[in-house]
C-alpha cells in the first residue's frame, strides 16, 4: 500500500506499507479524498511524537465489513478518537478524553494519507448523496468548528471575533455567522477579506483590532502572536475559545486572565452528524476553500504547499 510516513519528524511517500486488516467491528475504507490541515503540519514540525501515516480529514468507500456487508460501496467520513468504552472518561460519558484513546493519523492510530484505512464501524457517518467528496472532505474540520456552539451558548448579537482567516478559521466563520452574533474575522490578506465578503461575513486588518473589542474571541492562527491578539481583543469576563494546537510555548500573563476574569476555553473535535447536514443543507459552503489537489505520490509536494502562507485547503486524492 503507498502512504505517507512520519517518523522522528521527516515525511516521507512509501509503497511498501503493509495494507491493514480490520479487527472484527472494523471497515476497511479505500480513500477518495483527504484534507490537509494544520495540525498535519504541527506534526511533522513536533507537535506530537507520533511516526505512522498522517491524515484524519477524509472520505472513502466502505470495501470490507465483516458481517455488515451492507456497508460495503458506502461513502463514508470517520470520527477520528478510537475508545476503549471502558476506561472512567468513557464510563462518565467523557469518551472523547477517553484515557486509552487513538486518533486517526495522530496518536497511535495510522491516519488517511493512504490507499486504506480501517476505523471503528461506530465511527462511521455515511455520506448523504446530496453531499459530494469535495464537500465531504471538510465534515471533520467543520465538526470541530460547531464544537465551539456546543461549548458556549452564543446569542445572537453578541459581538464575536475569530482571529484566523485560514483553513479552519473560515469554517469556523461560517458555522458562528448562522447564529446571528456581529461577527467579525481579522484578517491579514486581501483573498481572505475577499472570499469571507462572497460568503457575507466581515472582515478587519489585524491593524484595527483593539483592546476589549469581542465577548467572544475564536483563536485559530495556532501562532503566539495570534494568541496575543486574541488575549487583547477580549472583554473583561468574556471568553477565549482555543482552537489551535502547534509545537512550541506561549508567554502568558496568567494575572491579567484573573483580574480580568476571562474564561479560557480549549475546543477540539466536534460533532459529525449535524455537520453533515449542513452540508446537506447548503447552508456551509467549504468548495471556496478548496486551493488545490495532489495525487497521493506528490502528498510531500502537497504539504510543503499547505504550509505556505496564505494557502487554504488542499486535498490528496488516492
Amino acid at each position: 500500500m503507498r502512504g505517507l510516513w512520519l517518523e522522528d519528524q521527516k515525511l516521507s511517500f512509501r509503497g511498501d506499507l503493509a495494507k491493514p486488516v480490520p479487527e472484527p467491528g472494523e471497515a476497511l475504507i479505500k480513500m477518495r479524498l483527504a484534507g490537509i490541515c494544520s495540525t498535519d503540519l504541527e506534526l511533522c514540525r513536533g507537535y506530537y511524537p507520533y511516526n505512522d501515516i498522517l491524515g484524519h480529514e477524509f472520505v472513502g468507500e466502505v470495501v470490507e465489513a465483516l458481517g455488515r456487508e451492507d456497508l460495503v460501496g458506502k461513502r463514508v467520513v470517520g470520527s477520528i478518537s478510537i475508545t476503549c468504552g471502558e476506561c472512567e472518561a468513557c464510563l462518565a460519558g467523557r469518551k472523547s478524553h477517553c484515557i486509552n484513546r487513538k486518533t486517526l493519523g495522530i496518536r497511535n492510530r495510522a491516519g488517511a494519507f493512504a490507499d486504506y484505512i480501517t476505523l471503528p464501524i461506530g465511527n462511521l457517518h455515511f455520506v448523504p448523496d446530496v453531499v459530494s467528496d469535495d464537500e465531504a472532505v471538510f465534515t471533520e474540520p467543520l465538526a470541530a468548528a460547531l464544537e465551539i456552539t456546543e461549548q458556549v451558548h452564543i446569542q445572537p448579537g453578541m459581538c464575536v471575533l475569530v482571529v484566523g482567516a485560514g483553513r479552519l478559521g473560515m469554517l469556523i466563520a461560517q458555522s458562528l455567522a448562522l447564529t446571528g452574533c456581529d461577527l467579525k474575522v481579522v484578517v491579514r490578506r486581501e483573498a481572505p477579506a475577499q472570499l469571507l465578503s462572497s460568503l457575507g461575513i466581515k472582515s478587519i486588518d489585524v491593524s484595527e483590532v483593539q483592546g476589549s473589542m469581542a465577548d467572544l474571541v475564536v483563536e485559530v492562527t495556532g501562532s503566539p502572536q495570534g494568541f496575543a491578539l486574541s488575549r487583547k481583543a477580549v472583554c473583561p469576563k468574556g471568553t477565549l475559545i482555543l482552537k489551535s494546537t502547534f509545537a512550541g510555548d506561549v508567554s502568558l500573563d496568567l494575572s491579567s486572565l484573573v483580574v480580568d476574569e476571562i474564561s479560557v476555553i480549549g475546543s477540539r473535535c466536534g460533532p459529525f452528524a449535524p455537520a453533515l447536514r449542513l452540508l446537506a443543507a447548503k447552508k456551509i459552503n467549504p468548495l471556496p476553500l478548496i486551493e488545490s489537489r495532489f495525487p497521493l505520490e506528490k502528498g510531500i509536494e502537497a504539504l510543503e504547499h499547505a504550509s505556505q502562507p496564505g494557502i487554504l485547503k488542499v486535498l490528496l486524492y488516492s
